[in-house]
């Protein structure tokens, strides 16, 4: 009998797998300068923010399909207010790669978020440096290294775009676990779209103001409302089924899902951009890239497991503490330290308890973030 749960947990990971590289390419066409000659990345980032904003805007307060997060202005100052700055310039950074380098170059850099995410976690002291980790970053930029050596048509400006984009983005993924989800605020989907888009949109505005307004001409780019307005919906399709993604699967799968669909993107890019040549080194230096990001991911999978204690029913846990307090009641203790010891273990307890509840939310944004660089509202 076939079991229509797994069924739908395929079904959404195929259409995932779809949306992201559907995107991917489309950013790609749109923006070459060979297909349909819109070289104005900060414009078309502006596009999906301002639609991805209005259609949050309207599911939020119109037909209320969720309920907003109570946020005051000061955490949306210093918490929503940098995670956007640095979100915007890494969809910034990372369009503007496609008018210089291939998409399937551009998938072989993006190996390096790994590495990215780990050193910023370690700078911002979310993480401890761990030679088990460093030997994978190691490897992960060893074989980008061999991968860029073998590129054909090897672009400075664009690596450097994509290069900067990543760090960008794994600031960001880093300031959401800090500055975010230590207040206790946790985001889905929709709500992100609410909050960081508008704020998203008004920091690209400065740099479109200044780069690409004077280049724009009527008469030499070309506006066509259903090519935008249907880039934009399946920018927006991909962040939801994102977030089905997440809600039927675990991070193992959700990683193993990221690789496939990387080797999927860079397979559809050389068809259908005759221009992406691949080489044998590119292969192969994405190969050892990849093995680094395999192991990566094992380790950081282990770790989020051997963090999770199994969880003790109500009954065990008073007669647990029953027992606890009994013996300790047994001993004599001079004065009333032996009540405020107990009291401060109890209290460290439910501490540690409590750290383990807020780390909860966590897996999601650590199950995104390797997805193919965290596409909360964000063009693969």
């Amino acid at each position: 009998m076939i079991n229509k749960t797994l069924v739908l947990t395929y079904l959404y990971l195929l259409i995932y797998i779809l949306l992201s590289s559907g995107v991917i390419l489309y950013n790609k066409w749109v923006l070459s300068p060979k297909y349909f000659n819109f070289p104005l990345p900060i414009t078309l980032t502006m596009i999906h923010m301002g639609f991805s904003g209005a259609v949050a805007f309207l599911l939020v307060r119109v037909f209320k399909v969720v309920t907003p997060v109570k946020m005051s202005f000061e955490i949306y100052a210093t918490c929503v207010i940098p995670i956007s700055a640095f979100f915007a310039s890494s969809l910034w950074f990372g369009n503007t790669a496609y008018l210089h380098i291939s998409v399937a170059f551009i998938q072989m850099l993006k190996a390096l978020m790994p590495v990215a995410t780990f050193v910023m976690a370690v700078v911002c002291g979310t993480d401890k440096p761990r030679c088990d980790v460093f030997l994978n970053m190691l490897l992960v930029s060893v074989g980008v290294v061999i991968s860029s050596y073998g590129e054909i048509h090897f672009n400075v400006v664009g690596t450097l775009y994509q290069v900067t984009g990543i760090f960008a983005e794994a600031l960001r993924l880093v300031l959401t676990q800090v500055l975010l989800q230590k207040k206790g605020l946790t985001l889905n989907p929709i709500t992100s779209l609410y909050y960081i888009a508008p704020c998203s949109f008004v920091f690209l505005f400065v740099p479109w103001y200044l780069l690409e307004k004077p280049e724009m001409h009527v008469s030499q780019i070309q506006f066509n409302l259903w090519i935008f307005f249907s880039n934009a919906l399946c920018a927006l399709a991909l962040n939801f089924s994102i977030f089905l993604v997440i809600g039927r699967t675990g991070a193992v799968t959700i990683r193993v899902a990221g690789v496939l669909k990387d080797w999927i993107l860079i397979a559809l890019s050389t068809v259908i951009f005759p221009e992406s040549t691949i080489t044998g080194l590119n292969i192969i230096g994405y190969a050892i890239a990849l093995c680094g990001v395999v192991m990566y991911n094992y380790i950081k999978v282990k770790d989020v497991r051997a963090s999770q204690q199994p969880a003790e029913s109500l009954p065990e846990r008073i007669a647990k503490d029953w027992k606890l307090e009994k013996k300790s009641s047994d001993i004599f203790v001079p004065n009333n330290s032996g009540d405020s010891s107990r009291g401060g273990s109890g209290g460290n307890g439910a501490a540690s308890n409590l750290n383990v509840d807020e780390e909860a939310p966590l897996l999601s944004t650590s199950r995104l973030s390797h997805i193919g660089r965290s596409h909360l509202i964000r063009d693969p």
